[in-house]
C-alpha cells in the first residue's frame, strides 16, 4: 500500500531592486544543496501567516511583514522516503509577498538551509534551485486574481 502525505508549508517572495531572498536548502545528509525560497512546514495548529514570519526569521534573521497574499500552489509527486514502496507526496504552498521591517541578514545554523542570500533575479535561471522559486516569481510579476498560475516543468537545474 503506497503511503499517502500532505505538506502545507508557507514561503517568502521578499524582493528588492530586482533581488530576491533566497535560502540554500541542505538535504538531511548533507548530501544534496540547491536554493529555494525562505520559508517551510506549517506546524500543526499554525497559521500559515505566523509560519512565514517564523521561517524567514529562522533561516535568515531578517523580521518580515507579510505585505500580500500571492497564491497557493499545489502538485503531487511520488517519494521514495515514504515506506518500503515509497508514497504520493501532496505538497501545498502558501506564498506571501514580505518585507524587512528589522533584523540583520545571517545564515541558518543547525537547520534545513546554510546560506541566506539576496541573487539578482535576473541570476536565478542559472541557479540549481527548488521550482517553488519559479512559481512564486510568476505569481510575484502576474499578481493572478486567482491566487493560481500555470505548473513549472521540472528537470534541468529545477529540484521539487
Amino acid at each position: 500500500m503506497t503511503s499517502q502525505l500532505l505538506r502545507l508549508a508557507a514561503y517568502a517572495v521578499c524582493v528588492n531592486d530586482d533581488r530576491i531572498l533566497l535560502a540554500r536548502y541542505v538535504s538531511p545528509d548533507q548530501a544534496q544543496r540547491h536554493w529555494t525560497l525562505p520559508g517551510g512546514k506549517v506546524e500543526h495548529a499554525e497559521d500559515p501567516y505566523d509560519a512565514v514570519v517564523r521561517e524567514v526569521a529562522e533561516e535568515t534573521g531578517y523580521i518580515v511583514k507579510v505585505t500580500n497574499l500571492l497564491g497557493v500552489d499545489s502538485r503531487s509527486r511520488h517519494v521514495d522516503w515514504a515506506g518500503p514502496t515509497g508514497g504520493e507526496l501532496h505538497s501545498v504552498g502558501v506564498f506571501y509577498s514580505v518585507a524587512i521591517a528589522g533584523g540583520e541578514l545571517r545564515h541558518e545554523t543547525g537547520g534545513s538551509t546554510d546560506l541566506a542570500a539576496w541573487v539578482q533575479i535576473s541570476d536565478v535561471p542559472q541557479l540549481e534551485r527548488a521550482v517553488i522559486i519559479d512559481i512564486a516569481l510568476n505569481m510575484y510579476r502576474s499578481k493572478p486574481a486567482s491566487g493560481h498560475v500555470d505548473p513549472v516543468p521540472i528537470g534541468g537545474l529545477l529540484r521539487h
